[in-house]
């Protein structure tokens, strides 16, 4: 039986053998020498003690440097905080919204404003004062004005002349112009001239504040199945001598003459109505009066 031939296992030992040989004399040349007791460090260690301290390195040196580039930025937040440390703090809402200030819901706080309000407040104080004696003083002259105006004795109580119906003064100076609107007749005469009922009634109206008639006496009569009003306004303060109510005879003191109200000059202002009929008072008198 033929032997099988393997070109590889003759490669095999003839690149092994020269190998071997070599060796054996590397072996044996080192042989004598004197083995060293330290043990060689291993490689793998020593990278991986190597790579550790660069971790170490880094882990120092990227922050301080990232640090370092930062520095005026953290600098800057330390002073406004350490400035910071006595500050009131506001913290807003960011959804919040603005609300309007009622002028009154807050009060003066500077030295400045408070001055400012003391100073408004002692000046209406002043105005206040002011005001009060003005009214005081007007006050005190009306009345002294009241009672220098009230008649005297001397004043004649009952009008000259004689008759159902009596003119209302016993004389007088001129009469007012006449203007539109006007229902009455002005007769100028000086102030005090004592005022007469011009005919029997009784008096339905007596004021000292008439609507722009000032002190005035309306008095109703009956003068031969006649309705008849009359009206004495702008009378002086003071002297009416009749009220509401009362009954008068033709040519009974009433009043006396004034300005009161509406009035420009001391003068009788004189209505009469016939039938809620407004006529010419000095006509009427004319064709009555006795």
């Amino acid at each position: 039986m033929a032997e099988e031939f393997h070109p590889s296992n003759e490669i095999s030992e003839a690149s092994t053998a020269p190998r071997k040989g070599r060796l054996s004399k590397r072996v044996a040349a080192t042989a004598p020498a004197t083995r060293s007791t330290s043990p060689r460090p291993h490689p793998v260690r020593s990278f991986l003690t190597v790579a550790a301290v660069a971790g170490m390195v880094a882990t120092v040196a990227i922050p301080a440097f990232a640090a370092a580039d930062r520095g005026d930025v953290a600098e800057a937040r330390t002073l406004q905080q350490v400035s910071a440390d006595d500050a009131q703090s506001l913290v807003v809402a960011s959804e919040g919204s603005p609300e309007t200030l009622a002028r009154g819901g807050y009060s003066a706080t500077t030295p400045e404003e408070i001055e400012a309000a003391k100073a408004k407040e002692a000046a209406e104080k002043a105005a206040k004062a002011a005001l009060a004696a003005r009214l005081a003083s007007a006050s005190s002259s009306s009345s002294s004005s009241r009672s220098s105006s009230s008649f005297s004795s001397s004043v004649p109580l009952v009008s000259p002349g004689s008759g159902t119906v009596r003119r209302p003064l016993a004389h007088f100076d001129n009469f007012g112009t006449p203007y539109a609107g006007h229902k009455g007749t002005d007769y100028m005469v000086g102030r005090g001239e004592p005022i007469y009922a011009v005919a029997d009634g009784t008096v339905v109206a007596s004021s000292e504040s008439g609507p722009g008639w000032g002190v005035y006496v309306k008095i109703a009569h009956n003068i031969g199945g006649v309705r008849v009003t009359s009206l004495y306004a702008h009378m002086d303060w003071g002297t009416r001598r009749v009220s509401v109510g009362d009954k008068v005879t033709v040519g009974q003191l009433i009043g006396q003459v004034g300005s009161t109200g509406r009035a420009n000059g001391t003068h009788l202002h004189l209505e009469i109505r016939i039938n809620n009929g407004y006529t010419n008072a000095e006509s009427w008198l004319q064709a009555n009066a006795g």
